[in-house]
């Protein structure tokens, strides 16, 4: 009985052995960073910084247009006002006479040469 508790050790052992063989196999072939996976992980970390960047430059932009848009717009609202007094102010002035005709004498020019000898 011995014996086969110490063969089922030992087989148990190499098992173990042989399992931690194929592993450490595979944890080299992983982290080997230039055609691995690893080199795949490698790069998306390294485009996963590149996006986070462009994230917080894209809010900083829209940011700055949002404070333009803002100031844009309060000077719009203004103007609109501004205009809306004058349309109303407009609408009080008394409509316009109508021009008459005035009649001015003209010289002839044959009157002109006449007085010119």
């Amino acid at each position: 009985m011995d014996f086969i508790a110490d063969l089922l050790l030992a087989t148990g052992a190499f098992g173990a052995g042989l399992y931690c063989f194929v592993l450490s196999r595979r944890l080299k072939r992983f982290s080997q960073l230039e055609g691995g996976m690893g080199g795949a992980v490698a790069l998306l970390s390294t485009q996963v910084d590149d996006l986070t960047k462009a994230v917080a430059l894209a809010r900083e932009t829209a940011g700055a247009s949002e404070r333009s848009l803002e100031e844009v717009t309060v000077r719009a609202e203004a103007a609109t006002r501004r205009l809306e007094v004058v349309l109303a102010a407009m609408h009080d002035l008394p409509a316009p006479r109508p021009q008459r005709r005035r009649l001015r004498l003209r010289q002839r020019r044959d009157d002109i040469l006449m007085a010119a000898e």
